[in-house]
Formats: C-alpha cells, structure tokens, sequence
C-alpha cells in the first residue's frame, strides 16, 4: 500500500476548497507565469486578499513565487496535484471496482418483482410500549405555570 503524507494532502485539499483559490489556478493554468497583479486583475477584492489566497497555495505547494526587482511573478507547481490525483484515483478504482461487481450481481440476478395482491400483508399487533403504561393513565402536564414575578 502506497503511504501518502497526510499533512500535504490536507494542505492541497484545504487550498482547493475555496473557489477563488481554485480560479486562481485556473488563470495560472492558462498562462505558464502571471504576475501578482495580472492574476488579481479580474477578480473584485483587494490586492491583500489575493496574497492571502496565494499565501495558501504557495503552502501548499500548488503555486511557486519568483521576485524580479519590483514584480513577483506566480506559477504552478505539479507535484502536490500530482498527489492529490494518485489519492483520488485510489478511491476512484475502489468505487468502480465495486460498482463493476454490483453491476455483474443485478444482470446475473434479475430482480423478480411480486404481485402485491397476491400476497397480502399481515397487520401487526397493537402493542403498548411497555407493560406497565399499557394500563396506566396519561401522565401529568410536565411543565409548570411561571412562578410570580418579583417587582422591586
């Protein structure tokens, strides 16, 4: 079994999670390299907002920062998305595994459907929840009136 390093997964999913982290990416995923102030063109926040966002992805790996004089220039990295997807593709191959087996069992298993006419349903006996309520009176309002109030 392959051991992949959690911390790093959790990372990349955590980034992933936020929608204009993930647009982010979709806009360095176009282009090989943007700036700082390219990548947050588009987007309606502040340019400190979007160096939060980059601030998590470059935690976890998804995104590598180069300073050039005045400009720091953004673009992905491969390797935690790499790890994310060999993850994910172990879960994908458990589910179609199964499903390939579920779907093998209902062709060689035709589902026989019943006339329900043909088999009435017993009805089920009334049966109190317990021996001793059975018999007993209907219990007490369990709730009291609100006492006096105190005016001073």
């Amino acid at each position: 079994m392959v051991k992949y390093q959690d911390e790093t997964l959790d990372r990349t999913f955590a980034a992933l999670s936020d929608p204009t982290r993930r647009a982010l990416l979709a806009r360095l995923g176009e282009q090989e390299s943007l700036s700082v102030s390219e990548l947050a063109q588009p987007f309606a926040m502040s340019l400190p907002a979007i160096m939060k966002h980059l601030d998590v992805l470059t935690d976890a790996g998804l995104v590598a920062r180069e300073k050039t004089g005045r400009t720091v220039a953004c673009r992905l990295t491969a390797r935690p998305m790499e790890q994310a997807m060999n993850w994910l593709n172990r879960y994908a191959q458990f589910w179609s595994d199964n499903l390939d087996r579920l779907a093998a069992f209902v062709e060689e298993n035709p589902w026989q459907p019943t006339n329900p006419q043909s088999q009435p349903t017993p009805a089920l006996p009334r049966v109190p929840a317990s021996p001793s309520r059975g018999a007993s009176a209907p219990g007490r309002k369990r709730s009291t009136p609100r006492g006096p109030s105190r005016k001073t």
